[in-house]
Order: structure tokens, then C-alpha cells, then sequence
């Protein structure tokens, strides 16, 4: 069953990869995800001399639960600024695009060996663009939500983008889906 669904699979990460394209250029979802500091230039020089390796940082930082209960750690936060810095080397644009086609090519096989689990050959269109659509919402938008919940980062983008990459799923494999 799930060598039928090859096609299908291949044509959803296409249309998934093309689809975030779409999503971040043309319709630019995220234009608004991140800030420009006001003080960019006086912020840049500072960190530069920081000489911060590559990785994730919160500020105020603690090491350890107790640490995070000293009344020092306690006034630092309440205080401010608090926050969340990642540093990461130069973007490597074809590194980053071939990892976003693999993702959607992984996430589409995922979602296809689910849908042989649960929906027969030869399904009504409409079935398995449910299921399809289901499963997908669930699968891009998850994560999300609980990263913005604890990281208060914009989802607004994510949320429609899921649900656009949920019917992409739902109608490649709803209309490819084999028959009996």
C-alpha cells in the first residue's frame, strides 16, 4: 500500500516546499515575526565583544533550580530585560532549503504510513482528505503552539500556514489516494 502512495508523497513535499515559499516571499507571513532593535548598531558592537559561541541563551540565565530561587537571580529578572538570544553562524541558504524539501518529504511519508494504518484503498475522496488534513494539522501546527506558549514568539504565521499545508496534504492524497 505504501508503494502506491510514492507519488503522492513526492508531489506533497513539492507542493508543501512550494507552498512555504509562497508563504514566506510572496505573501511574507512573517514579515512582522521579528523586531528590529532600534539601537541595532549599539547592540551588535556589544555582543560582537562578547564573544559568544554559537547556541541558545536566556537572560536573565540561571544553571540551576536553586539558583534561579537566589533573591540575585530574582531581582535580575524582575528587573529586566528578560529574554531569549540565539546565535548561530552565517545562513547557509541551499543547507537550510534542502533541509526544509527533506522535512516536508519525511513529514509526507509519516502522514502517508499513517493513512495506510487507518484508511482502506479504494476510500471516498472525502475521507481521506479528512483524515489527511487532520493529521497534517496536527502534525505542522503542534509543536508551534507550545513554543509560543513558553517562547512568546508570533504564530500567527504558523497557524495559517498548518492549516494551508493541512488541505495541501488532504487534497494531494485525497485525489491520488488508490484504488481498491
Amino acid at each position: 500500500m505504501l508503494t502506491s502512495l510514492l507519488i503522492p508523497i513526492a508531489l506533497s513535499a513539492v507542493a508543501l516546499f512550494f507552498a512555504s515559499f509562497l508563504s514566506w516571499m510572496v505573501f511574507q507571513l512573517h514579515r512582522d515575526d521579528w523586531i528590529k532593535l532600534e539601537s541595532e548598531d549599539a547592540f551588535l558592537e556589544a555582543v560582537k565583544n562578547q564573544n559568544i559561541p554559537l547556541g541558545s541563551y536566556m537572560f536573565p540565565g540561571c544553571k540551576s533550580p536553586e539558583e534561579m530561587k537566589s533573591e540575585e537571580y530574582q531581582q535580575k529578572w524582575n528587573d529586566g530585560p528578560c529574554g531569549i538570544m540565539t546565535v548561530f553562524p552565517k545562513v547557509n541558504m541551499g543547507k537550510k532549503l534542502g533541509l526544509t524539501f527533506l522535512y516536508f518529504l519525511i513529514i509526507s511519508f509519516a502522514l502517508a504510513y499513517l493513512s495506510t494504518q487507518a484508511i482502506a484503498p479504494g476510500a471516498e475522496f472525502i475521507v481521506v482528505f479528512r483524515f489527511m488534513a487532520t493529521a497534517g494539522l496536527l502534525t505542522f501546527l503542534a509543536a508551534t503552539v507550545q513554543h509560543a506558549i513558553w517562547f512568546h514568539n508570533r504564530i500567527i504565521g504558523h497557524v495559517i500556514e498548518s492549516i494551508l499545508y493541512a488541505v495541501i496534504v488532504g487534497l494531494i492524497f485525497g485525489l491520488m489516494w488508490p484504488a481498491a
